[in-house]
């Protein structure tokens, strides 16, 4: 049996409304604006590995990062899991082309999720669809990553589209050594031997178990040419 979603608690946000102070929480820069500023939606707090939807389940919202790390993956028919995407603050998931859901969300770590039930309405569906837009860009340059034929590329290009995404070169990652491997493909030895021959080359400095600072971007740069 799948975990269930383990709700801190829920606030339900008028379009205008933010909710004060949850950036603070998250421990991370000020939360993000909302795609969808003239939809009501609510704000729910889920706890790390806590389960957001399920594969199969019916698709009835659209969902943004508040603050925290969520994961979408599926489980394979020989029970390998396949991480098809990570989404950080301001970030929106959850688009379905048939009303039902295909992976599975998770909450890397404490997470904030705004939750929009209502469909989108006339004077949204301009920010909706930029939102799905920028999904599938993510979606297609994650193929190009998993196409690279080694380690080495796989883990610079996945350095540099979260420090593109995060907005500096000081990146958190939420996300464990195994997460990211079934994101590229790698195993969690090869994921964790790659970032230390990059620290060793003074290409990246881990600073604690989750921050990590870029200090030669145009070396990751040149491994992804």
């Amino acid at each position: 049996m799948r975990p269930q979603p383990a709700t801190v608690s829920q606030v339900t946000l008028s379009p205008a409304s933010r909710l004060p102070g949850v950036g603070d929480l998250a421990g991370r820069r000020s939360a993000p604006a909302s795609f969808a500023p003239g939809q009501p939606h609510q704000i729910v707090f889920f706890e790390a590995n806590a389960e957001i939807y399920a594969q199969g389940e019916r698709a009835a919202a659209l969902y943004q990062v508040e603050y925290g790390v969520v994961r979408l993956y599926r489980l394979l028919s020989d029970g390998r899991r396949q991480i098809s995407a990570f989404h950080v603050a301001g970030e929106v998931f959850g688009f379905e082309a048939d009303g039902q859901h295909h992976f599975f969300a998770e909450a890397v770590g404490d997470a904030g999720i705004r939750i929009f039930r209502q469909p989108a309405g006339e004077g949204n569906w301009r920010p909706t669809l930029d939102a799905a837009l920028a999904a599938l860009v993510r979606a297609q340059e994650h193929l190009l990553v998993v196409g690279r034929q080694n380690a080495a590329e796989r883990v610079a290009a996945f350095l540099l589209d979260m420090m593109q995404r995060q907005g500096g070169e000081c990146i958190e990652l939420a996300m464990s050594r195994t997460d990211i491997g079934d994101y590229l493909g790698l195993t969690i030895e090869t994921v964790s031997r790659t970032l230390s021959k990059f620290k060793s080359a003074e290409v990246v400095q881990l600073e604690g178990r989750r921050l990590l600072k870029i200090a030669d971007v145009r070396a990751l740069r040149a491994l992804c040419t």
